[in-house]
């Protein structure tokens, strides 16, 4: 599934159920027949005259991209789920699934399965395995040449069941009988990992000048709670100024948004939402629970981008109401301009399926439209979230590459610091090298990384501080998170 269709900002009606049920029982309307016959009289010509025999999975899966298909011309935001697609939908949602902890990668040759990195915090993680292990059995299957998405499905599972791996660690197997838990994909995360304890994080990306560094990257079940729980850290540590990173963050919940938000807000409204029949709905910030006060002695930079991957819908009305109520200003690129909001219809009899759909617009604190396509259809340039004035930094491709690969050491976890340091001495593992298809590192590492719109971010805090030219070297080239 592509990553800007799983960049949904969506809403779940509590009635859907009910009004499914409704629909479902009640007699369509004879023309609805005559389009439903249609697409039946296309795959019985294709039955009959293709050039070769469909299998049953061909044809279901040639139904599923004619439903696609057409959404897609409707809007690129709705989509029909398959049970499979539904369950990884489910599992975004979420921001957890059932399993151990392990990130696998395939090997050049047998026995090719290889633990490339941990999930810090795991049951794989608490059981000692480390980085370069070799599985070499799932269960009772042998796991030399099995393919990858074959073991992670075996590997996955029911919370509380147990699957047993077989290990080869130099030249020795042993077996490993793991506990499936719920395993966190974490959206919140810092400017690098602790070295005592890879489960937690440093949060100063600058630490002499009290500023720190939140990086969000998309909008589940767990962001507010994790974000939440940063912030109060960064407080209880002396913070005074603030980066919330929102780069490359494709969206999620709507809720979270919205909860994120009003982290940050005493009072003033956070987003609009407006449906085809004319309806709207103003959500306001609330002041209980409000965080990083006073405002005025605690200034928040924001930090969007814009493309293809940039940040989008749910980011950008978190980015949106911050700015609008004056709580922060936005620093980097003009983000990507999604003013949608998509609901979760479950499809009858078994509600294994859904049907995805744009339902609503999204419009920002100040009135003004959100969302490109949009404006582009009125001929206006009223869109997106636009950094505030001397804010502006654009990135090159090779920049966006790099950082790509210093949020990818990031991610990755050898093992617990006394096993790794048991199994490899003082030179632990270190993270593989993001490769092109040429083989050969797609960045040189060799030069030191530098986040420009980071950088612009930190000296503008450091202005509403009072502290400019106080910079401890080193304190924030080597980021990042993932």
């Amino acid at each position: 599934m592509p990553l800007r269709n799983l960049a949904w900002l969506v809403v779940v009606p509590g009635l859907v159920g009910l009004g499914l049920a409704v629909g479902y029982t009640a007699p369509a309307p004879e023309h609805d027949y005559k389009l439903v016959r249609r697409v039946v009289e296309v795959l019985a010509e294709v039955d009959a005259n293709f050039v070769r025999e469909l299998s049953d999975e061909e044809r279901e899966k040639l139904v599923e991209d004619m439903i696609n298909g057409g959404l897609h011309k409707l809007d690129p935001h709705s989509q029909y789920l398959n049970e499979t697609h539904l369950k990884a939908f489910e599992v975004e949602n979420e921001g957890s699934y059932g399993g151990v902890g392990v990130v696998l990668s395939p090997g050049a040759a047998a026995p090719r399965l290889r633990v490339a990195s941990l999930l810090a915090g795991t049951p794989a993680y608490d059981a000692g395995l480390v980085a370069g292990d070799v599985i070499l059995k799932v269960g009772d299957e042998d796991a030399r040449d099995m393919p990858i998405d074959r073991a992670t499905k075996l590997i996955k599972g029911e919370t509380g069941t147990q699957v047993t791996l077989t290990i080869g660690r130099n030249g020795k197997e042993f077996p490993v009988t793991l506990t499936r838990s719920r395993v966190a994909m974490h959206p919140v995360t810092g400017v690098s990992r602790r070295a005592d304890d890879p489960t937690r994080w440093n949060w100063f990306a600058d630490e002499a000048n009290k500023i720190g560094y939140v990086r969000v990257s998309g909008f589940s079940e767990l962001t507010t709670k994790e974000a939440e729980a940063a912030v109060r850290e960064l407080e209880a540590a002396g913070a005074r100024g603030l980066v919330l990173d929102l780069r490359d963050n494709p969206g999620g919940l709507l809720s979270e948004a919205i909860k994120l938000s009003d982290l940050f807000l005493t009072e003033g409204k956070i987003v609009t939402t407006k449906d085809r029949r004319g309806g709207e709905k103003a959500t306001a910030a609330k002041a209980a629970g409000t965080l990083f006060l006073p405002a005025d002695g605690k200034p928040v930079a924001v930090l969007v981008n814009g493309g293809e991957h940039g940040s989008a819908s749910a980011s950008e009305i978190v980015a949106a109401a911050l700015q609008d109520n004056g709580r922060a200003v936005v620093v980097g690129e003009r983000s990507y301009g999604k003013g949608s909001v998509q609901s979760l219809f479950r499809l009858p009899p078994d509600q294994k399926a859904a049907v995805k759909l744009t339902t609503q617009t999204w419009w920002r604190p100040s009135g003004k439209n959100m969302d490109r396509k949009l404006a582009e259809a009125k001929g206006s340039d009223e869109w997106g979230v636009v950094p505030d004035d001397g804010l502006a930094v654009s990135h090159t491709r090779a920049e966006e590459l790099r950082r790509g690969v210093e949020l990818q050491k990031l991610d990755y976890v050898a093992g617990k610091p006394d096993v790794v340091a048991g199994v490899f001495g003082k030179t632990p593992p270190a993270p593989p090298p993001l490769l092109g298809k040429d083989g050969k590192p797609l960045v040189d590492e060799s030069k030191p990384f530098e986040d420009r719109q980071l950088q612009k971010a930190l000296e503008h805090l450091r202005k509403k501080l009072g502290v400019v030219g106080r910079r401890v070297d080193g304190a924030v080239p080597a980021l990042y998170p993932a």
